[in-house]
């Protein structure tokens, strides 16, 4: 509860600021953005919006979550491979998503598929770097017991290597995520007329700075639960995650 304390204090601090500084088209008083959020709920703008921008974002996430698996994994195991491939990745990874979005445009056009395109390519990043560094680091002795197992490749990957390494690459997928509602926002904001981003768009244009804050205290608010859900799910499934 200690931790309410000062987002309460800095809530009210904003309310009599506002209050003091008069009407404006730029700033709303808190009280007027609960008014507009509740006004969001009630016409079905809200969770429309949400929805959109869900689905895009856990869309492109498994998009993006299941190639930097695959190729991590890949990279991890084959050193020959992974040097072979360091020069197209390492020219990729710092290519900013936004940078994307006029060559996936022009290919994808409007919609779902463009942001999933983009956002996957922006999550793909984190599970490739992560899962690759885990499955390297796998002790060499899983591995000779694999061998003396005769174990299939496909098997020791399954039953070996991606368990052991399972706690570092489910920190990539968390953080994937994360970059996955960025991104899906980010999109949304630039070109794609669909989801929060969209919906913040509109209400700044419109002059309408409670629906603007309403719909960005949104975001972040969503933002929380999925970390705090992955979070969760960190501590249960394995000992000593964070809770």
């Amino acid at each position: 509860m200690t931790g309410l304390i000062l987002p309460a204090l800095l809530v009210v601090l904003a309310e009599i600021g506002a209050r003091l500084h008069g009407q404006s088209d730029s700033v709303a008083p808190p009280s007027k953005v609960i008014l507009a959020f509740v006004e969001a709920i009630q016409d079905g703008s809200l969770m429309a919006a949400t929805r959109d921008t869900l689905i895009a974002a856990f869309g492109g996430l498994g998009v993006g979550a299941a190639i930097g698996l695959a190729l991590g994994v890949a990279f991890g195991l084959s050193r020959a491979f992974d040097r072979l491939m360091e020069l197209p990745v390492e020219v990729l990874r710092p290519i900013p998503s936004v940078a994307v979005i006029p060559v996936a445009l022009v290919a994808l056009g409007f919609g779902y598929r463009l942001e999933i395109a983009i956002i996957a390519f922006a999550c793909v990043w984190p599970m490739l770097v992560f899962t690759r560094a885990a499955v390297a680091g796998v002790e060499p002795r899983l591995l000779e017991v694999a061998r003396a197992l005769r174990l299939t490749p496909w098997a020791t990957v399954a039953k070996i290597l991606v368990p052991a390494a399972l706690p570092r690459i489910f920190v990539a997928f968390r953080l994937a995520a994360g970059v996955a509602l960025i991104v899906a926002v980010t999109v949304e904001i630039a070109v794609n007329p669909q989801g929060l981003g969209a919906a913040l768009m509109t209400a700044a244009q419109a002059l309408r700075p409670d629906l603007t804050m309403a719909f960005l205290v949104w975001v972040g608010v969503i933002g929380f639960a999925l970390n705090q859900g992955l979070l969760a799910a960190e501590g249960r499934l394995f000992k000593g995650g964070r809770r």
